[in-house]
């Protein structure tokens, strides 16, 4: 499905804006609501995919933390990596510790502390599953040119530093 389906057109975000009595650039408005929309499209895509490997989201992108940083990292450092919250990181360590993907240990660092460490069975899940990733990852943007490419990963740059105007109270 088209993103643009699932947000109003340009006519009906002027009609609004003009009925509300606003001052606000509806061309603006319209690039932003077809962005949600096809973020929302995209993390569905991406969970329908990840399952094709027994993963989520989520789970998908602790394992590919850990391997990028040695295969062991705090709970908390991967919260902070993953952008969530310590109880959500806690979640998805039990469900990949349960299926063997991850392992729990005393930290080398901190004595205190427990890290989590990337399996051999995590590691080969991601190895077997990465030449179909990657390939589906190319196939996602394959319509756009080398440069084109380019100017959508600035723009996208751009925009993220703008998502705080959706969060700020």
């Amino acid at each position: 499905m088209p993103t643009h389906a699932t947000t109003p057109t340009i006519q009906q975000i002027e009609r609004q804006i003009q009925s509300y009595h606003m001052d606000v650039d509806a061309q603006a408005v319209l690039v932003a609501a077809r962005l949600v929309a096809a973020g929302g499209q995209i993390n569905q895509a991406a969970e329908i995919h990840f399952s094709r490997f027994g993963l989520s989201t989520g789970r998908y992108r602790l394992l590919a933390d850990l391997e990028d940083h040695e295969g062991e990292l705090l709970p908390s450092q991967l919260a902070e990596h993953l952008g969530v919250t310590r109880a959500t990181v806690t979640g998805l360590i039990d469900n990949l510790e349960r299926d063997g993907l991850v392992s729990r240990r005393m930290s080398a660092e901190d004595g205190r502390q427990r890290s989590v460490v990337l399996t051999e069975s995590g590691a080969t899940k991601l190895r077997e599953m990465a030449n179909e990733h990657y390939e589906r990852l190319e196939a996602m943007v394959r319509l756009l040119s080398i440069e084109e490419r380019s100017v959508f990963l600035d723009l996208l740059d751009r925009v993220t530093q703008g998502i705080s105007a959706l969060t700020d109270d």
